[in-house]
């Protein structure tokens, strides 16, 4: 339907920037696809995919950052499944995220963190839970993927009740058969940045150094940790990798 009638249905029910859920317009020709609210929740990703897979012509993106297809604070806490403790910091990081790049700290405790309004704390959701690093060659199936995940949880005597996150790196964001697996096993999974992978390296030496990276399987498991602890070191599974820390 039109976006005007979309604002004028909605309007009522609108709280907040926070707790809003993603909407999305489209009219009725699939012409468009347009975030309405929750861009940085969501609704530009929505709109995106529906993009790809020739659902609409044309996602219409408006917030300034992935306009100008850079990342936003809250994509990236959604892709590495944190939550973001100072909201407030969102405004200044993403305005700075347009002119230039801002370095990611990953910081293992104890410790005491004081920061400026402009730093965002990205905190953990499940703090006792396992974390699941996957590396895998270039369009490897679901079902391997799978098979991976389970085998190693077995070494560990774990289950997949255990596990928070699956992660991997932001270079397989394309491949549907890490997604997939991961939605199957109905666990969120987080596209770890070059720089979090290349400050988290792990234990074992990475045919990733190739792509620039310190690794894989390792390093993102341990960047989605809680205690940056790798219970099981990268083990290889046919074509998949996999890690996994708490």
């Amino acid at each position: 339907m039109a976006t005007g009638i979309v604002v004028r249905e909605i309007a009522p029910f609108l709280k907040g920037k926070w707790v809003d859920p993603a909407v999305i317009a489209v009219d009725d020709q699939l012409n468009y696809a347009i975030p309405i609210v929750g861009g940085h929740r969501g609704a530009n990703r929505i709109a995106r995919e529906l993009h790809k897979k020739d659902v609409v012509r044309l996602a219409v993106i408006s917030t300034a950052t992935e306009a100008n297809d850079v990342q936003s604070v809250e994509a990236i806490a959604a892709r590495l499944n944190r939550t973001i403790v100072n909201r407030t910091s969102t405004k200044a990081l993403n305005t700075t995220f347009l002119f230039e790049p801002v370095e990611i700290a990953h910081l293992t405790g104890p410790k005491i963190v004081i920061v400026d309004d402009d730093v965002a704390v990205l905190s953990r959701k499940n703090a006792s839970a396992l974390a699941v690093g996957v590396g895998a060659r270039k369009g490897i199936d679901k079902s391997m993927v799978l098979e991976a995940i389970n085998s190693s949880l077995v070494e560990l005597n774990a289950s997949i009740e255990d596990v928070d996150t699956i992660a991997t790196a932001y270079l397989k964001l394309s491949e549907q058969g890490i997604s997939e697996a991961a939605f199957e096993l109905g666990k969120p999974i987080a596209f770890v940045p070059k720089q979090i992978i290349d400050a988290t390296r792990g234990q074992t030496s990475s045919r990733a150094e190739m792509l620039g990276l310190s690794g894989v399987a390792e390093p993102c498991a341990l960047a989605l940790s809680n205690l940056c602890e790798l219970l099981l070191t990268k083990r290889a599974y046919g074509g998949v990798t996999v890690a996994i820390a708490r």
